[in-house]
């Protein structure tokens, strides 16, 4: 079992930057490669990075490459989300996710994944 907690939301400007995090606890952190996801109003959940057990390899969906980057300290079991350049169509409750046993290839689907946290609001004022 593991338990994750979300923090870092809040409201900002387009343009602005946050940085999110997703604290663990329980279960060996390393273990797990982490994910982060989000969800707006009235659609549905969506894949926005991943990052392997041991950092080295992420993948980001297409709309956020450049902007955002995800990043982990296995010490502090802490998976990290910084967002630059925000935009308004980024508002969304930002969830972050961790999977214990991962097929290569399916990071950006849901049910890989078996923990997950309570969500953060992130909003972009235009």
């Amino acid at each position: 079992q593991v338990q994750l907690v979300e923090s870092g939301g809040g409201l900002v400007q387009a343009g602005g930057s946050l940085r999110l995090s997703c604290v663990a606890s329980g279960r060996s952190f390393s273990v797990y490669a982490m994910g982060w996801f989000r969800q707006a109003p009235g659609k549905e959940r969506e894949f926005v990075a991943h990052i392997t057990r041991s950092g080295y390899s992420t993948y980001y969906v297409d709309s956020v490459k450049g902007r955002f980057t995800i990043s982990r300290d296995n010490a502090k079991n802490t998976v990290y989300l910084l967002m630059n350049s925000l935009k308004p169509e980024d508002t969304a409750v930002y969830y972050c996710a961790a999977a214990l046993r991962i097929s290569p290839g399916n990071y950006y689907l849901s049910p890989t994944y078996d923990y997950w946290g309570q969500g953060t609001q992130v909003t972009v004022s235009s």
